[in-house]
């Protein structure tokens, strides 16, 4: 089948587009930006890239007319502030026009489970985007799911942090809502199975583990599976406002995130109506199952895709690719320059390894304040880290920055500034030859918006001072690292 896959640089879309190639379907990848959409190299020859944006639907004339279905996996939670209701059915009211000017027979949707009339703004905004959707031409299929658990996902994250971070903890009284989690491998099955299936033609399909637990039970069984005792206490007196506050500021995700989170679990989000297993028959991962298999993806390196990729992590502008290439006037700059007196290949690592568990190769501590302070400016923070250790993609993060270039052939790393700053900042790094021979070029950059934002650079100089010089240093000196795992 000829696919057209929207959402495709999303957690899920990454995740659902090696299995429908593998498939031997035609896939088409919508996305509103090609430059921050880096495909693995067994997938460039096989996936068709269009530029759309479904909030200006003159961009979406040239989308192809000849699909046979389509998968919608947008979202506008993170991105849009308090206007993502809005945002989400201009979205798929102009998806919808389009679509019926093509031969798609089939829509598929993955929305949020819940059991309640009063719903969160968050589900609420997903009812409305299913009601639109139903309005097309072609048959729709929903899925709705309860807690996606896999490596990267915004939930496993978050159960994972608050685990990992804190011994004890005083939660707030929606941990004794219930749930059914399920895992991200069997979202994928169902979402690739129901492609086709006449039996799922406009019918609105729950989907979830095997487990039912509260969200409390969901944090010490990782607990359990981590080897790690917890004691986690639950007050009544944490606000839906308060609890969204303390995910933030504990947690790696955003604000807007948390919110929605907060809202949408403080009730049960349980599977109602089970058709699912007599339509598609299928044994799901337990929870338990589920977070082994996030736990080892991880310690592999091979997490495809996280929730930060796209754009719902904090307050980039859509257009942030534009910036790929530094200003040349307007900066005010910090450069330095080390000769490379070792092999630059090392060199070229070191600076491939930077952030997350690595670090910044000086004054830690330092980065550490920085991301605190950007936390409490309801910045994104440091604690974000990257999706592997060695690999870099372009759109990507790496703690507070957004990965504009990693071009490892050019020897060339540019970063942009995803944290609050009263102007816009890039980092970059390269390796030059000299007539002398290599050196790694490390080049600090800040476009200061107005008075406030020179006085920032200037009041942060000193810090730099220590930094920068340093950290440069110490990328072109240290020796080789030792090879993660890769092990399959």
């Amino acid at each position: 089948m000829k696919i057209l896959l929207t959402g495709a640089n999303g957690y899920i879309g990454r995740r659902l587009l090696p299995v429908l190639v593998e498939q031997q379907h035609e896939v088409v990848c919508m996305v509103r930006d090609p430059r921050r959409f880096e495909l693995q190299d067994t997938l460039k020859d096989k996936v068709q890239i269009v530029k759309g944006d479904l909030l200006r639907p003159e961009t979406l004339a040239s989308l192809p007319k000849d699909i046979d279905a389509a998968y919608y996996l947008v979202h506008s939670m993170g991105g849009h502030g308090n206007d993502f209701e809005k945002a989400e059915q201009t979205s798929a009211e102009n998806f919808v026009d389009y679509l019926d000017s093509t031969t798609a027979k089939q829509i598929i949707y993955l929305s949020g489970l819940s059991n309640t009339t009063h719903l969160s703004k968050h589900l609420s905004s997903r009812r409305h985007v299913e009601d639109i959707l139903n309005k097309a031409k072609a048959f729709l299929t929903v899925l709705r799911a309860s807690i996606i658990i896999g490596s990267g996902s915004a939930s496993f994250e978050i159960i994972r942090d608050l685990v990992e971070k804190l011994p004890v903890m005083i939660t707030p009284r929606w941990l004794n809502s219930r749930c059914q989690p399920i895992a991200i491998r069997d979202v994928i099955f169902y979402l690739t199975n129901v492609l086709g299936n006449s039996a799922c033609y406009e019918q609105r399909l729950e989907i979830g583990g095997p487990d039912v637990l509260t969200y409390k039970q969901m944090l010490e069984k990782l607990a359990k599976v981590r080897h790690l005792k917890r004691f986690i206490f639950t007050v009544p007196v944490l606000t839906p406002k308060l609890s969204s506050y303390w995910l933030y500021f504990v947690t790696s995700t955003s604000f807007s995130i948390a919110r929605s989170l907060v809202e949408s679990l403080r009730s049960d989000t349980i599977v109602q109506d089970d058709r699912i297993r007599q339509i598609i028959p299928h044994e799901n991962l337990n929870y338990e199952e589920a977070i082994r298999l996030a736990y080892a993806k991880i310690e592999q390196n091979m997490v495809i895709s996280s929730w930060k990729d796209a754009l719902v992590s904090g307050t980039m502008q859509l257009n942030y690719m534009d910036f790929v290439q530094i200003p040349e006037h307007g900066l005010l700059t910090d450069k330095q320059l080390i000769k490379i007196e070792q092999d630059p290949t090392i060199v070229l690592e070191n600076i491939w390894r930077i952030g997350g568990t690595q670090g910044w190769y000086k004054t830690d501590f330092l980065w550490e304040i920085r991301g605190l302070l950007d936390k409490m400016a309801g910045g994104v923070g440091l604690k974000r880290g990257r999706r592997h250790p060695t690999q870099i993609r372009a759109g990507e993060t790496i703690d507070f920055w957004r990965v504009l270039v990693a071009d490892r052939e050019k020897q060339r790393l540019l970063l942009y500034a995803e944290m609050k700053v009263p102007g816009e900042a890039w980092l970059q790094f390269r390796i030059v030859n000299k007539p002398d021979g290599p050196y790694l070029e490390q080049l600090a950059a800040f476009r200061p918006d107005g008075l406030l934002g020179r006085l920032y650079w200037y009041a942060m100089l000193p810090f730099h001072f220590i930094i920068f010089r340093g950290m440069a240093s110490n990328i072109a000196h240290r020796g080789p690292a030792a090879l993660p795992n890769t092990t399959v």
